[in-house]
């Protein structure tokens, strides 16, 4: 593993030095071995970046870079450049949310400053063989960080009055919440209808895949 980088432009300069390599030519040069498919190893391609990148959070309630405050999220793209799927951010909390101010919350953090890998990942391409394409930091303009910040007070809202069960995918400009868990069995506590203690699926923040996509659509036409 690498050390952490010392700056955000060393930061930079690694991220940028992955780009065009693929997967499985990043795995090697790591001497980290490749699963074969994301079944059962969901997290391998995010942690093989942290891995060269020198991210040091691991699992811990912070940014993956805590003393940059970036956070690293990778974004399977097609050949087009569309993303494949939304991007997942954190675990929503299902209890003891009344009173909680947006930012303070988990999902402020982890959005204030992102460092983006996209990869071209469509499902007719092997893993060893998908590319990483070019690394870019972002930093929520102020348009988009208070739609963000509508969406969870709106989200969180929703769950603080027991409407957990009514929140849909389709909800939010940016931010929308979904289920997330292994399998149905993993069970959490939360608030139902009438103020009573329930047991439902944990649930996830995730950036909506239209969003990330006008990300990408800025960033590479200003580039």
């Amino acid at each position: 593993m690498h050390s952490a980088p010392a700056s955000l432009t060393e930061l930079q300069q690694r991220s940028q030095a992955l780009a065009g390599l693929t997967l499985g030519q990043l795995a090697a040069q790591l001497h980290v071995s490749v699963p074969a498919n994301l079944q059962k190893d969901k997290g391998w391609v995010g942690q093989l970046l942290e891995q060269a990148l020198g991210a040091t959070a691991g699992a811990k309630a912070e940014p993956d870079f805590p003393h940059l405050g970036v956070e690293l999220k990778t974004l399977p793209i097609d050949r087009h450049g569309k993303p494949l799927e939304s991007t997942y951010v954190c675990v929503a909390p299902l209890t003891g949310v009344a009173g909680q101010l947006w930012h303070q919350s988990w999902v402020c953090q982890k959005l204030q400053q992102v460092l983006w890998v996209p990869i071209l990942a469509e499902r007719s391409i092997a893993l060893p063989e998908r590319m990483i394409a070019t690394p870019f930091l972002w930093q929520p303009t102020p348009a988009q960080q208070l739609a963000l910040q509508q969406d969870w007070e709106e989200l969180m809202e929703q769950i603080t009055l027991g409407g957990i069960s009514s929140i849909r995918g389709s909800q939010g400009k940016i931010l929308q919440l979904r289920p997330k868990a292994a399998n149905s069995n993993a069970l959490t506590d939360a608030i139902g209808a009438q103020g009573e203690p329930i047991r439902t699926l944990p649930r996830g923040f995730y950036l909506k895949a239209s969003f990330t996509a006008s990300l990408l659509q800025q960033h590479f036409q200003l580039v």
